[in-house]
C-alpha cells in the first residue's frame, strides 16, 4: 500500500544540464529517495510514462513540474521535444510509471540520442523490482538474466524458454497475473524442476513470495491469476557433467565445420569444461586415437 511521508526540506543547490533517468517507488512511496526528489523539484521537464501516475508521486511530495508524456506510443513525438529543451541547457527528467526507467520500461531510445548529441545523462539509482526480487529470493546472485516479460502466447512463449534454458544464471521475468500460471506451466515443461520463487506486490500492504519447484508453483491455486505486479526468479538448475560420449559427440560436429581450435572453444563453452583438455581431445579424433 502507498504510504506518504511530509517533503523533505528539498536541496536547492542548481541541476547541471542534461538527461537524469530517475528511478521512482514501485509500490511503497517511502521508497523514492532524497536526490530523486531534488531532482523532480528541479527539472524543468519530467518525462513520464504516465502523467497521470507521475502527477500524484508528485503531488504527495508537494512538488510541481511541467510533465510531457513518454511511452511507447507518444515517445516519437516527445523525443524532439525533450532534445530541444537540452539543446537549450535544461535539465529533463524521465521516469516510469514505477521503478528504474529503461527496465522494460520505453526510454533508451532517448538516452542514446542524447548521449550520442554530446548531453550529459545522470543516473539517478533507486527503486527496482528485478533487484528487489533478487534480494529477498534466495536465489544465486552471483549471475542473473533478467529476460522481461515472455511472450503471452504458448508457443512462443515455449521457444522463448528453450533459447534460455542453456544459460547458468538464475533468470528473472516480469509477468501478469492473468498469464502467470500457464507461463509456471510453459517454464516447469521446459527448464525442467527448478527452483523459484514468484513475487507478487513488491514493497505493497499485500506483498507475498512463493517458493517450491516450477511444477509445484505452476499447479498452486493461489497463483491461477493473482491480482499485482509479478517477478519470477528461476534458479539456475544443476550443471550435467558431460560424458566422454558427449564430448566426443559435440567434437565431431564441431570438426567438421571449425579448425580444431575453434571446435574445441566451441564445444568447451558449451559444455563449461576446459579449452585446453577439449583441444587435445579434438587433436586425439583428428588423429585417429
Amino acid at each position: 500500500m502507498a504510504s506518504h511521508l511530509p517533503p523533505p526540506d528539498l536541496d536547492d543547490t542548481a541541476l547541471a544540464a542534461g538527461l537524469y533517468v530517475v528511478a521512482t517507488p514501485i509500490g511503497n512511496l517511502r521508497d523514492i529517495t532524497l536526490r530523486a526528489l531534488d531532482v523532480l523539484a528541479a527539472a524543468d521537464l519530467v518525462l513520464a510514462e504516465d502523467t497521470r501516475v507521475a502527477g500524484k508521486l508528485l503531488q504527495a511530495y508537494g512538488l510541481s513540474a511541467k510533465l510531457e508524456r513518454y511511452d511507447e506510443h507518444g515517445a516519437e513525438r516527445t523525443r524532439p521535444k525533450a532534445m530541444a529543451a537540452l539543446a537549450q541547457g535544461k535539465t529533463v527528467a524521465l521516469v516510469s510509471d514505477a521503478g528504474t526507467p529503461l527496465v522494460s520500461d520505453p526510454g533508451y531510445r532517448l538516452v542514446r540520442e542524447a548521449a550520442a548529441a554530446g548531453f550529459s545523462v545522470f543516473p539517478i539509482p533507486g527503486a527496482s523490482a528485478l533487484l528487489a526480487g533478487l534480494s529477498a529470493a534466495g536465489l544465486p546472485t552471483d549471475r542473473f538474466l533478467f529476460a522481461g516479460f515472455p511472450p503471452p502466447k504458448s508457443a512462443a512463449r515455449r521457444t522463448f524458454l528453450e533459447e534460455l534454458a542453456p544459460i547458468r544464471s538464475t533468470l528473472v521475468f516480469f509477468e501478469g497475473g492473468s498469464r502467470l500460471a500457464e507461463s509456471l506451466t510453459d517454464m516447469a515443461a521446459v527448464l525442467g524442476e527448478r527452483e523459484a520463487v514468484v513475487c507478487r506486490e513488491l514493497t505493497k500492504l499485500y506483498e507475498t513470495f512463493y517458493r517450491g519447484p516450477l511444477s509445484l508453483l505452476a499447479a498452486d491455486p493461489k497463483l491461477d491469476a493473482p491480482k499485482g505486479e509479478i517477478v519470477i526468479l528461476v534458479g539456475p538448475g544443476h550443471q550435467v557433467e558431460a560424458t566422454e560420449s558427449d564430448i566426443d559427440t559435440a567434437l565431431a560436429d564441431a570438426l567438421s565445420r571449425l579448425r580444431p581450435a575453434e571446435a574445441a572453444a566451441e564445444v568447451a563453452k558449451a559444455l563449461g569444461l576446459s579449452r585446453r583438455d577439449v583441444y587435445q581431445r579434438a587433436m586425439a579424433i583428428r588423429a585417429g586415437r
